[in-house]
């Protein structure tokens, strides 16, 4: 009988629309690239130096998640739960951060470079001279807020 492990079993139920909790699952360096997690609760996973471009991440519970250095590039984070989360080091350029609750969130060296940030909740973020804005400014020349 062949065996497969935790990466081949995550990958293989995603696509095929079943909704497995993911809260607190470790997902370190895994390319996810386009694959729809949509609604799922993925609160505290850890997501650091993972691959999700352009991933469907609608709705989604991230809260508390590590997500340091994750490659997100135009992901959609549409209304996400992102409270709390590490997002330091990220690559989210060009991500939907649309009405997504960002409260407490760790931006430090982020790049949110053409990222849409509407109605989003950025309250308490953190973030530092490294971090970049929708529109290319840095750390304090950008006021967060600015962009919602």
């Amino acid at each position: 009988m062949a065996e497969i492990n935790r990466q081949q079993l995550i990958l293989a139920l995603i696509p095929a629309g079943v909704k497995p909790r993911l809260a607190g699952v470790d997902f370190t360096a895994l390319d996810m690239t386009r694959l729809d997690f949509e609604g799922a609760n993925m609160r505290a996973a850890n997501l650091e130096v993972a691959t999700i471009r352009e991933a469907i991440l609608r709705s989604v519970n991230l809260s508390f998640a590590n997500m340091q250095s994750v490659q997100a590039v135009g992901a959609d984070f549409h209304g996400a739960n992102l409270t709390g989360v590490n997002l330091a080091g990220a690559n989210l350029s060009g991500a939907r951060l649309s009405n997504a609750n960002l409260t407490n969130a760790n931006l430090n060296s982020a790049n949110l470079q053409g990222a849409l940030l509407s109605g989003a909740n950025v309250s308490g973020v953190k973030f530092d001279q490294n971090t970049t804005w929708p529109d290319g400014k840095k750390g304090n020349e950008g006021n967060p807020a600015s962009y919602t």
